[in-house]
């Protein structure tokens, strides 16, 4: 019984591995056809550890780059931070306020009444026109992912090619690259825009757009590049090969400077105004003077705390530091003025923020808040002096004091920064401290070299080409009817 029992389970199984196997050894539909594909699994993705994924909140928290994942697996966090990104949104907002409609009323408020609008135009004009610049190559002249000279950038970005919502690296590690670029769109509005404020009054609508396309090629992207990408001459947090070791946190060089020496020579090449000097030429409005002052300040905070490209210690401190500078610059301005010309003005108040502003913005997330208000104190104090003295002194007619305020100002910025950069508030500046204040002095010095040589050659080519300065009736009856077919005031 046992014998006949196995051979029947013996059977059975045979049976069943026979019938298991039939349908892949048997064609399924004839002898030539070939038997169905069989799916081979896809081998599962690493998924991050633990401990990865609380390091990567942790590189989150720290405004630092996310470590590398020995899993293999990738980061369950890679694109931008919603907090930091949150944070360059708001920043990128303020600087563009920063021009419009900060700098267009701080401007417009010290004009003549009968030009207000010419500033206006001028400051939307430049808006309008350098943000498609900036998508159709500008961006790409300055922070090029394939450049590889120090000087310029290339065109590896053009048409914004590569810059993703999604993405992150380009500015930094938490942040859309498309937020980058935006935020530095907004740097490269206000930078021309600062120029206008020399040659205010006294240069046609045309002629400054003109200016202001061929200045972005010959000067700003060429600076921006230089000091703020990756591979550029003048950035030594980032380039351990730059030819000069210098620090900018947030535009002294790139912005103040270049603008600064730019407007002094274009005012120049340019001419005074008709009746300078011989005929009252007040501002028309210090109320929107000191709107436009409160909107700058306000702005600024995006234009140096934002510029930490998180919203970490570095940029808490960049907006203490602003903040002391600024308000210890309209102090020191006023208290001068009061002591040398009796009163302490709305207008020497405005001017003394505005240039402690300007100052502090190179240094903002370098220097101690202790720092910075000695900062301020010579922020209102040498700026004051150029615009009292030295240029009535040499004599040139810098309208609204570009040259002065942002000229001067972002100069002793630059060295200063130098002076006072300190690595307790920034590790960057530990490895570049030795020697760092010569570093800046030839940072200043290319900056002013490179501005004032290429501002000369543009102003002469438009001038040339299609003239600066309206006829001498429209100037004398005023640039807004005649440019634009407005007025600022009905009476």
């Amino acid at each position: 019984m046992t014998s006949r029992y196995l051979m029947k389970v013996r059977a059975l199984a045979a049976a069943a591995i026979a019938f298991a196997v039939f349908p892949i050894v048997t064609p399924a539909y004839g002898q030539d056809a070939a038997p169905p594909p069989t799916e081979v699994a896809a081998p599962a993705a690493a998924t991050p550890t633990v401990e990865e994924r609380i390091a990567d909140i942790e590189a989150y928290m720290n405004n630092v780059a996310r470590p590398e994942k020995t899993s293999g697996a990738t980061s369950l966090v890679a694109g931008p931070g919603p907090g930091a990104n949150a944070w360059q949104m708001v920043s990128t907002a303020l600087v563009l306020f920063m021009t419009l409609p900060g700098l267009a009323l701080f401007y417009g408020g010290l004009v003549r009444r009968k030009n207000v609008l010419s500033v206006l135009a001028q400051c939307m004009g430049i808006a309008c026109v350098v943000t498609p610049l900036w998508w159709l190559c500008g961006y790409s002249l300055s922070f090029g992912v394939d450049a590889k000279s120090p000087f310029f950038g290339d065109l590896s970005n053009a048409l914004f090619k590569g810059v993703e919502p999604g993405n992150v690296g380009a500015g930094y590690y938490w942040i859309s690259d498309s937020m980058w670029a935006m935020f530095q769109l907004t740097f490269a509005i206000i930078t021309p825009a600062l120029i206008i404020g020399a040659i205010a009054e006294r240069m046609k609508f045309a002629a400054v757009m003109a200016f202001v396309v061929l200045w972005m090629f010959a000067v700003y992207f060429p600076f921006a590049h230089m000091v703020w990408s990756t591979t550029g001459l003048m950035c030594g947090p980032l380039n351990p090969n730059a030819g000069i070791k210098a620090i900018d946190f947030a535009g002294g060089t790139v912005v103040h400077m270049t603008s600064g020496w730019s407007a002094l020579v274009l005012c120049i090449i340019l001419g005074k105004r008709l009746g300078f000097g011989k005929e009252q030429m007040a501002p028309h409005s210090m109320v929107l003077c000191m709107i436009g002052t409160g909107m700058l300040w306000v702005g600024w905070y995006g234009f140096n705390a934002g510029s930490a490209l998180g919203a970490d210690a570095i940029a808490s401190n960049a907006f203490t530091t602003t903040t002391l500078a600024a308000a210890t610059a309209g102090l020191a301005w006023a208290a001068t003025e009061w002591l040398l010309k009796g009163k302490p003005s709305v207008l020497g108040f405005c001017s003394g923020i505005v240039a402690g502003l300007v100052v502090i913005t190179p240094g903002a997330g370098f220097v101690t808040a202790s720092s910075s208000v000695i900062i301020g104190v010579l922020a209102g104090v040498i700026p004051f002096l150029a615009v009292t003295y030295l240029k009535k002194k040499i004599g040139y007619d810098d309208a609204l004091d570009t040259f002065g305020v942002h000229g001067i100002g972002g100069t002793l910025g630059a060295i200063l920064t130098g002076v006072f950069a300190d690595e307790k508030v920034n590790s960057v500046v530990g490895p570049l401290k030795d020697g760092l204040l010569m570093e800046q002095f030839k940072a200043v010095g290319l900056t002013i070299v490179w501005s004032v040589v290429a501002t000369a050659v543009i102003a002469y080519i438009v001038k040339f080409a299609i003239g600066l300065r309206p006829d001498p009736e429209v100037e004398t009856a005023g640039l807004d009817l005649a440019e634009h077919g407005e007025q600022g005031y009905e009476h």
